[in-house]
């Protein structure tokens, strides 16, 4: 049965399928990350402007860069079809862009350009080309050497040191080997000036075992789980492999007479900072990847992103998809359709019932037509709050069962969503009582016979730097051991006006010029603002830590977190919860408001849902970054919520404006909500990119 938490702890760019091994394929923008506040740092708490904030207009800015990948450019049966354009096709691009104002650029001018060494011209723009098919040399360098323009061609060693007249191992598939380059006709085309060659990888181009149920997983991010040992691929281990496969691929370059690349094109376009290091090391300082957003040439070159064009696409989608990339328009600028669901109701201590349970939930999601999915990774069997418990390896708690990654797999890949979160605590961890962090708790100073509200389970207080050590290392194994593209943090990011009163949060209160004397600040309305702001800040900053930490594994993290109804509701709830709407929206990518009636006891549902969107249109950008996340049970009471009472809502939130909304929980067990119900209002809401 899934976790019951008690009502006071209740609480996302493109999806390419790849043939070889089914890739999912995501990502999102980053977020800087610091330390404790310090008493300047607290910001001054200001009243937003009634009424809804014009949007910002986007800039369109001529010196970013664009990149633009090509698989197979040929007029005959393609390797992979979904990803072949004709030669008529790829000249009416090259054309498109010149008569445009765009201008092709090569990899030493970009390098110079990163060094300051030179200024490109505007609308610049890289050509890559991957794979190594024979038909390049056929079809798209004459193409290229006519308009002398450059390019860069990647290509895969070990595919290209198959003999003559045998047969290439292509992911899953048999390729004959006269459909890839000869080396010859490679340095021919090298020599030439106008093509670099990248590497994309020796034997990377291919998946490997990422989990004890089997999924093949993309090789240069996956860890490999050996199931012979029962183990996963230790650190050093794979950063050998990495590092052993590039090496081999640049020996391999200079043994035919290739120069050793200063590009790596990711296969599938995964990659992780530590790839990005390692491909540096080796004299790679480019790497490409499949994100979305725009490129710029002062920054770092380790992760450029870059438009992939499919099968028929027109000039029109090509001027499309520069555009969305400059203004930075992503699967994020759609409508989310989110499912939230426990893993406790998938797991089972039969493996058996487990991939039956599995296979009835993605069911309900495509059903559903859901687009993104809250996946819980932690799990509460004593149901008192906090997590005792993870669905992931990892260092410091037990594993319930290893069945995050598996679980967030099979939805990238075998549904339409395009987002898995993780669904974590942020403090409320109940480490085992032999871990000395254990003790390091947030302490509530509240009376007992208060009814004041008191959060009433276990956190580890975020002031601890023995806490922070721990909690830091159990999402850096969660990174590690499984693919995902955002994080939902759990509705523990939170201090009540009464915490915290622990000894390390007194040190921190004192070093920030705050008094230690608790009801002192809380008789104090300036210093009770000021408190308030600093533990705000804190459980931000440390939130947007364990992002940071999370995107070296996962570089591209979407950011989320749950937040309690009356923040949106009262200004002054900041203090009950120190939480900040106006923060909230600022920093994490989007803010899932709980706007749960039943829990809330409101007395006018439709007005408490209306109030709520009022106060969220008077920010920014704020309807764009708001998850309204409904509830589908009402625990007072321990009933469903009616299906058509929660359909209803939707379509009264759709009416008045809002764009992401979810539902918690999803009930497998009792088929609740009706996913056909759910289906036809998630369908009434288009889901175009909204700029």
């Amino acid at each position: 049965m899934p976790t019951r938490f008690p009502l006071q702890t209740l609480t996302l760019s493109i999806s390419l399928l790849f043939s070889s091994i089914g890739i999912s394929y995501a990502h999102a923008e980053t977020s800087a990350a610091t330390d404790l506040p310090t008493a300047a740092e607290i910001p001054a708490v200001t009243d937003p402007h009634t009424g809804e904030a014009p949007e910002e207009e986007p800039q369109i800015d001529v010196s970013t860069l664009t990149i633009i990948g090509y698989h197979e450019i040929t007029s005959k049966d393609a390797v992979i079809p979904d990803y072949a354009v004709t030669p008529q096709r790829f000249e009416l691009h090259l054309d498109w862009l010149i008569k445009n104002g765009y201008h092709f650029i090569s990899v030493d001018q970009l390098i110079k350009a990163n060094e300051g060494k030179l200024k490109l011209p505007p609308k610049p723009v890289l050509l890559t080309v991957d794979d190594g098919y024979q038909s390049f040399y056929q079809y798209a360098y004459p193409i290229l050497k006519a308009r002398k323009i450059p390019a860069v061609l990647a290509v895969v060693g070990k595919w290209l040191e198959v003999k003559p007249n045998k047969m290439v191992q292509f992911g899953d598939e048999k390729l004959e080997r006269s459909k890839l380059l000869s080396w010859k006709e490679i340095k021919e085309m090298q020599d030439s000036g106008l093509i670099e060659i990248g590497s994309h990888s020796y034997d990377l181009h291919h998946g490997v075992t990422g989990n004890p149920q089997g999924n093949s997983e993309p090789a240069a991010t996956t860890r490999i789980y050996d199931d012979k040992t029962k183990t996963y691929e230790s650190d050093r281990a794979y950063e050998k492999r990495i590092s052993d496969d590039l090496k081999k691929n640049i020996e391999t370059f200079k043994a035919n007479g290739i120069r050793a690349p200063r590009v790596m094109v990711w296969p599938y376009g995964r990659y992780n900072m530590e790839t990005v290091r390692i491909a540096k090391k080796l004299g790679m300082p480019i790497t490409i990847t499949l994100d979305d957003g725009p490129d710029h040439v002062t920054k770092s070159l380790g992760h450029l992103s870059r438009i992939l064009v499919m099968k028929g696409e027109s000039t029109d989608d090509l001027a499309q998809d520069i555009l969305t990339r400059q203004m930075n328009l992503n699967d994020n600028n759609r409508p989310q359709k989110i499912m939230h669901i426990d893993l406790d109701y998938i797991y089972d201590p039969d493996p058996a019932q487990i991939e039956r349970n599995l296979g009835h939930v993605l069911d309900r999601i495509r059903a559903a037509g859901v687009n993104t999915v809250y996946l819980q990774a932690f799990s509460d069997p004593d149901a008192n709050g906090s997590a005792d418990m993870v669905y992931f390896p990892n260092r410091y708690l037990p594993m319930r069962a290893d069945l995050f990654n598996r679980v967030a797999w099979q939805i990238s890949t075998r549904t339409s969503v395009n987002r898995v979160y993780a669904w974590m605590p942020l403090m409320a961890w109940e480490l085992p009582k032999n871990n000395p962090a254990s003790k390091k708790l947030v302490v509530t100073q509240q009376p007992k016979d208060s009814d004041h509200l008191n959060m009433g389970y276990i956190r580890l207080s975020p002031y601890s730097p023995e806490a922070r050590k721990v909690i830091e290392g159990i999402y850096t194994d969660l990174a590690k051991y499984s693919t995902f593209d955002g994080i939902l943090f759990h509705d523990d990011t939170t201090l009540s006006d009464y915490e915290d009163a622990s000894p390390d949060a007194l040190k921190a209160y004192a070093k920030a010029g705050l008094p230690t004397d608790l009801d002192k600040i809380r008789n104090d309305d300036a210093l009770l603002s000021k408190w308030t702001d600093f533990k705000i800040k804190t459980i931000d900053n440390f939130a947007m830590k364990l992002a940071s930490d999370v995107r070296y594994y996962q570089p591209y993290l979407l950011t989320a977190r749950n937040m309690y109804a009356q923040v949106a509701l009262s200004p002054y709830a900041e203090n009950w919860y120190s939480q900040s709407l106006e923060q909230s929206l600022k920093r994490y990518d989007f803010t899932a408001i709980m706007a749960m009636p039943y829990m809330e006891q409101a007395e006018n549902p439709t007005k408490f849902y209306q109030d709520i969107v009022k106060r969220v249109k008077q920010y920014p950008n704020g309807i764009k970054k708001t998850v309204f996340e409904l509830q589908a049970t009402n625990w007072r009471t321990n009933q469903p919520v009616p299906s058509q009472e929660l359909v209803d809502t939707i379509r009264s939130l759709y009416s008045q404006g809002a764009m992401h909304v979810g539902y918690y929980p999803d009930d497998p067990f009792k088929d609740h909500p009706d996913t056909q119900m759910l289906h036809d209002v998630f369908a009434t809401k288009p889901s175009k990119l909204v700029p």
